[in-house]
């Protein structure tokens, strides 16, 4: 049974400005959706949602994302970016929660293009990066979902044996500890120049190097050999006729793994 989230235990543990503005729940149907109705109203970068559970979680692709109560930690944070900034913003937003989950849990991770984090070979963690533009196309705010596997509440079965939590990984963790660290270190990673991060980044990538299978949307796949991370954060991969490919939407699997 893992601690509570209480606001004042994550504020105490807190050492930067990200977190002051904080609204914790038991339940909400998605922290992204509760962060974007405070931004539309104004909220500043650095306000946070959290919650033990989610309703109506959700992944990239619009895919459910598993999210009971108790069973995981799921926080969203409103940030102000630049067009630039926006570009790149999932990959810090990854950068920042493995240094986290080290931070506080005391347990290595590694960064499966573009936004999950692995255990193992296991799916420890998922974000979602959501934004919204302004009368002139500048981004008016995005928000930063990040969710972390705490307990193994029972995966359903398309997620057994593809997902671990920080319990199973033997690394369990106060939520609140764990909740101030993704604080801090989202607000360290958005303050820095893109190379800082993108050398950590490429540096905690599980991809690079082997075989994936592309999907780059809803129709079939192709193989190819996951080559380099470009200064835009993008996947650059080789075909076996030695073309290169860009990868800047889409997802890749590793060879074996789940779809």
């Amino acid at each position: 049974m893992t601690p509570r989230l209480e606001p004042a235990a994550i504020r105490r543990n807190l050492q930067g400005g990200f977190g002051r503005q904080l609204a914790v729940y038991d339940r909400l149907p998605s922290t992204n959706d509760t962060a974007k109705l405070l931004a539309r109203c104004g909220a500043p970068q650095g306000t946070a949602v959290l919650a033990r559970g989610q309703t109506a979680g959700r992944g990239r692709q619009g895919r459910a994302f598993f999210s009971p109560p108790g069973a995981g930690l799921y926080l969203t944070v409103v940030v102000r970016p630049t067009a630039p900034q926006l570009e790149l913003l999932t990959a810090a937003a990854a950068v920042a929660a493995a240094a986290a989950v080290e931070d506080a849990c005391g347990l290595s991770v590694q960064i499966k293009w573009v936004n999950d984090l692995y255990r193992r070979g296991k799916k420890l963690c998922g974000i979602l990066t959501e934004a919204a533009l302004g009368p002139d196309a500048a981004p008016d705010y995005a928000v930063v979902g990040i969710g972390v596997n705490l307990l193994d509440a029972g995966f359903p079965p398309e997620l057994a044996g593809r997902a671990t939590s920080l319990a199973q990984e033997g690394a369990p963790c106060d939520p609140n500890r764990l909740a101030a660290a993704l604080l801090d270190r989202l607000e360290w990673v958005c303050a820095q120049r893109p190379e800082v991060f993108l050398e950590e980044y490429r540096a905690r990538s599980c991809v690079l190097g082997r075989r994936v299978t592309v999907q780059p949307g809803a129709g079939g796949g192709y193989e190819a050999v996951a080559r380099q991370i470009d200064s835009r954060a993008r996947l650059v991969v080789e075909t076996p006729d030695g073309r290169l490919h860009t990868l800047c939407a889409g997802e890749v699997r590793l060879a074996g793994e789940w779809g």
